[in-house]
């Protein structure tokens, strides 16, 4: 059976968010003191009605005080999982929906936040028509996603143990750093991109093997954990840690004050 990015997402996300929080605590270990989701939050315009698209378990706001900003805030996800965590979210408005066909009427939002998501989706143009829509003339898009190299140490583990499909760009499209400005400059204007600067040091083999066993339904044999353990630990031995490359940036335009005929 052929995997499309959006089958995948239903597999790995509709009924837990255990995968995803797998995902994002090997980022514990980011040479970077500053957090992904702290540098996001400085960089994001949070003034008046701000839509996160995608938002899934909502760590973006344990790290940013909407409430005290006095931003009056929509979370959607297409998981019903997501969005039951979504609703711990103090003040927050939560709405289950496809990021395609979105509820919410034209000119609705000053800033919305696609925060590694568009590249689950089978048509991330189809996305970004509804964010032009939704969103109000003058109005902010912030996209984060990443480069075809991000994580590559990781990616390269699976094929290793001979699981090539433990890796995260086999299940994605091709929204990537590198052609996400061009998709954004069809629909928006002052289209600009910032790196997040930021590598991973992975002390030991366990983060590893748990964000491996995220990325698939067929748990790994014991033959296949021992071998990816030991894959991990000859790294940590030669360099100290196992050293993976992040490739993580930020795209932000702004919405035209009419929307052209690629729009509709």
């Amino acid at each position: 059976m052929t995997s499309t990015p959006s089958t995948h997402a239903l597999r790995q996300y509709a009924t837990t968010t255990d995968n995803l929080t797998s995902r994002i605590a090997v980022h514990a270990y980011g040479t970077n003191p500053q957090s992904w989701f702290s540098w996001l939050g400085e960089r994001l315009p949070l003034a008046g009605d701000v839509l996160e698209v995608g938002a899934g378990t909502g760590t973006l706001w344990t790290h940013v005080d909407h409430v005290a900003r006095g931003v009056r805030l929509t979370l959607t996800d297409f998981s019903g999982a997501m969005c039951a965590q979504l609703r711990t979210v103090p003040e927050a408005r939560v709405q289950q929906c496809d990021a395609t066909d979105l509820p919410f009427g034209d000119a609705t939002f000053d800033t919305v936040i696609a925060n590694h998501m568009l590249y689950h989706l089978d048509d991330p143009t189809a996305a970004l028509r509804e964010f032009a829509r939704v969103l109000r003339p003058g109005g902010h898009l912030a996209v984060a996603v990443n480069g075809r190299d991000h994580l590559e140490e990781l990616n390269t583990v699976g094929p290793v143990i001979g699981r090539p499909d433990l890796t995260l760009h086999a299940t994605q499209n091709d929204f990537t750093a590198e052609t996400g400005p061009g998709y954004l400059a069809r629909y928006f204007t002052d289209v600009s991109v910032e790196r997040y600067h930021c590598d991973l040091e992975v002390p030991s083999p366990d983060p590893v093997l748990t964000y491996l066993a995220s990325l698939s339904s067929e748990p790994l044999t014991q033959e296949q954990s021992s071998a990816a353990r030991d894959h991990v630990q000859a790294r940590i031995a030669a360099d100290g840690s196992f050293r993976v490359r992040k490739h993580t940036v930020l795209i932000t335009a702004s919405a035209g004050a009419t929307q052209s005929a690629d729009h509709v």
